[in-house]
């Protein structure tokens, strides 16, 4: 077990700033039998070039400017194809510039944003592409679902329920008896976040999930594993997301609305009855709140509070939301940032999270989503919320095609902050590409007034998890 000394907890720096220009994806559907992965990467990368009013005639004077590439692709196993970041590269006419595959985990798409942004902030590319897809649709479902399991630590944690929904279950329950009293009040936010987040599915054209729930229809759906039900859980989903990360001079030489990006990444052991409770890196504003600093100090050994990170909390999420904030000047969370996208592999992951990256204190998580913070529109108030979550609907109502799903999240939040939502959501001619119907009930789900944003991505049961920052170069912060 680490003991944490200055070096290990030093925020990671930027050799440069970073800049995210153009974001792109494919739709994510379960099943996509008439496209090829090759065309789906086609099509995230299309949309990057073309439809992010980039400075440039076409596709090939984009092509110009890239000098690396990085694909997240997590599971070889579903499409039977290794060394599928070489046939992507190839079919996108980028060879011979080099390239990498990243796999890790549920995280692949944001490791990958992580490798491609510190090529840039390193100096060794000017322009980088970061790329990720996944296909689960050509093997069955449970077969999916084991292919997944196998990220696990197969020795100690295959008996614990062999698929994640079983992982996150015991999780669930742990968290529900120690936190939530084992109140149906508990059962009742977890199916208030399914049903928020599949809601706001129903205005993003590119997302798989979208429905119109109640708290019941999530309460009566069929039983994964107790206490996780259908709606609990992300989904299996076919896609591509693309990203293109740019140093300062070229940023602006391809846009006129570049946002900073600062990551960092944390990881911990696969196996979660091994997770020993350790001292806790606290987060900025944590370290003048006496009374979350005594919180958290007095967790070890009351004998009724879970110690951190135990079953129910994610250190790797806490040391990579401690990095970013430190790199960028984050304080408090709830006052600096103005939208945030989180890994709802399952309810209970969303408010596992909530309390990692500094939300809520440890064991408080419920109440982002019951005070109303978490909406667009407080359901409580009818005011603007505070820090809305997962407008894209998140892995539960969008997608979660793996090695997309990280980069995803940064593409829409990159989108907020440029207050270009519409474009890439409301024209009906995008919901008729992709073979869809525009609902009645179309919400603008534009943030008003956007600076900056946050996005987890996080793999298996917090094995890896990075922490993406966007700013606004207007809003950044001065340490």
């Amino acid at each position: 077990m680490i003991k944490f000394t200055e070096r290990n907890l030093a925020p990671p720096k930027q050799m440069r700033p970073v800049y995210v220009v153009a974001a792109g994806h494919s739709d994510f559907r379960k099943r996509y039998p008439e496209k090829k992965t090759e065309e789906l990467c086609v099509e995230a990368f299309r949309m990057l070039a073309l439809e992010n009013d980039l400075k440039i005639s076409g596709i090939q004077e984009l092509k110009g400017y890239i000098h690396s590439a990085f694909y997240g692709h997590f599971a070889d196993h579903f499409g039977d194809q290794l060394l599928g970041e070489a046939l992507i590269h190839d079919r996108l006419g980028l060879d011979p510039l080099g390239n990498v595959g990243i796999k890790t985990g549920g995280a692949t798409g944001g490791s990958t944003v992580w490798m491609a942004a510190n090529a840039v902030a390193s100096g060794y590319s000017d322009c980088v592409l970061a790329l990720g897809w996944e296909r689960m649709d050509e093997v069955d479902t449970w077969t999916g679902n084991h292919y997944i399991s196998t990220a696990a630590d197969k020795d100690f944690e295959t008996e614990l329920g062999h698929i994640y929904t079983g992982y996150y279950a015991l999780m669930a329950q742990r968290y529900w008896k120690t936190f939530g009293k084992s109140s149906d009040a508990f059962r009742r936010t977890m199916s208030k976040i399914a049903v928020k987040n599949r809601g706001y599915a129903c205005s993003n054209p590119f997302a798989q999930g979208a429905a119109r729930l109640t708290v019941e229809d999530v309460e009566r759906s069929p039983i994964v594993a107790d206490p996780l039900r259908f709606y609990d859980c992300c989904l299996m989903s076919v896609g591509a997301s693309a990203l293109l990360l740019c140093d300062e001079k070229t940023a602006y030489r391809l846009s006129d609305d570049p946002i900073r990006l600062f990551i960092a990444a944390g990881s911990h052991t696969l196996r979660t009855a091994d997770r020993r409770h350790m001292d806790i890196p606290l987060l900025p504003a944590e370290l003048d709140n006496t009374d979350v600093k005594r919180h958290y100090m007095d967790l070890y050994g009351d004998g009724e509070t879970e110690p951190y990170p135990g079953f129910t909390g994610f250190l790797a999420a806490r040391i990579a939301a401690h990095y970013a904030y430190n790199m960028c000047g984050i304080y408090d969370p709830m006052e600096d940032l103005d939208l945030v996208e989180l890994h709802d592999a399952f309810t209970i992951s969303d408010i596992q999270t909530y309390e990692d990256i500094g939300l809520r204190p440890y064991g408080s998580g419920p109440d982002y989503i019951e005070s109303g913070d978490a909406y667009l529109i407080n359901p409580n108030t009818g005011e603007p919320g505070r820090l809305p979550s997962n407008l894209t609907g998140g892995l539960i109502g969008c997608m979660h095609a793996v090695g997309a799903t990280g980069i995803m999240q940064v593409g829409e939040i990159m989108w907020q902050l440029q207050n270009k939502w519409a474009k890439f959501h409301a024209p009906e001619e995008l919901w008729e590409r992709f073979g869809k119907e525009k609902p009645a009930d179309f919400e603008d789900l534009q943030v008003q007034g956007a600076r900056r944003g946050l996005a987890i991505s996080h793999a298996g049961v917090g094995s890896h998890v990075t922490c993406s920052i966007l700013m606004r170069p207007e809003a950044l912060i001065k340490k």
